[in-house]
């Protein structure tokens, strides 16, 4: 099991630790390229900068996706999407804030975990300060297996334990650290629900990013799960729509449009022009949508 030290800006780091209720971050890069440091279920750590220069926390790493920077504010949130700009711009050679439609690499850190500054862990000692980008430590021994048993002996006296810091902590004492399933927050669920279906409409095969949204079939609020068998890609329109119970998608695969959509609005063309078509699904059986809750949506959410 990896974990990864990445230099963090101590004013975002602030900002970040202030939002109590926050259960996903987005450690943001000024550049797309990919993120293959660690995987899924290996530990993000949050290095401080100078002169701050310690671990100021920790978290499960999610997903990753290069977005536009609006697109970026808009799923994982910022105090403005001015001031996401201005610290993208910070952050860059040429100190020149970023256009909205500029790809930016986003690193999604799910059930983060931050420490008050008399909890800071010693960075590694062989984390030299031209490290830019951050460092890969194998977490069995040596420096590696000395943060993350400091960082979890802090998250379990000072902290709420989530999910995942509960299991690391009981794995820890009982042996070597494990991969951990990280639980999708709402952010990296409406990414990988999007990179599921190659940045597409499952119904309408539109590929416009700002038109597109992330889709439970089964709502939070109900009792659904930010994972991926709970999600479909839709355009904004019909996501409304399924939402409302106008449309479905029935255990089948084939769109369905209820009769009261024309009842209500006498239109809707253009969405009966769809009815019966099979949607499109991803060839990875497990990002599928699960046929038992598109029948639970058909039974209770749609207008028959």
């Amino acid at each position: 099991m990896r974990g990864f030290v990445a230099p963090t800006d101590p004013s975002w780091f602030q900002f970040l630790r202030e939002r109590s209720e926050i259960d996903e971050v987005n450690f943001w890069r000024p550049k797309p390229d990919t993120f293959r440091a660690i995987g899924k279920g290996e530990v993000f750590f949050f290095k401080l900068r100078a002169p701050k220069n310690a671990i100021g926390g920790f978290g499960l790493y999610s997903a990753f996706a290069p977005l536009p920077v609006w697109r970026a504010w808009d799923v994982f949130g910022a105090p403005t999407l001015d001031r996401l700009r201005e610290r993208l711009g910070s952050n860059t050679r040429d100190k020149v804030a970023m256009e909205l439609d500029r790809l930016i690499g986003c690193i999604a850190v799910t059930q983060p975990v931050f420490f008050t500054p008399d909890e800071w862990v010693r960075v590694p000692d062989d984390f030299a300060p031209s490290i830019m980008r951050g460092k890969t430590y194998d977490l069995t021994h040596g420096e590696g297996l000395r943060i993350w048993t400091e960082c979890l002996e802090r998250a379990a006296h000072s902290h709420p334990l989530t999910e995942w810091t509960t299991e690391a902590i009981e794995l820890r004492r009982t042996g070597k650290p494990q991969l951990i399933t990280p639980r999708l927050g709402q952010s990296s669920f409406r990414l990988a629900v999007l990179d599921a279906y190659d940045g597409a409409c499952a119904v309408t095969n539109e590929h416009s990013l700002p038109v597109l949204e992330a889709a439970h079939i089964r709502p939070w609020g109900q009792g659904g799960r930010h994972e991926l068998p709970n999600g479909l890609p839709l355009r904004r329109d019909i996501h409304r729509l399924f939402d409302l119970g106008f449309v479905t998608v029935k255990p089948d695969l084939r769109f369905a449009v209820s009769p009261a959509l024309r009842d209500a609005y006498a239109n809707g063309k253009a969405y009966y022009a769809l009815d019966g078509h099979t949607i499109a699904t991803p060839n990875v059986l497990n990002a599928q949508p699960s046929r038992e809750l598109l029948e639970w949506h058909g039974d209770v959410v749609f207008r028959t």
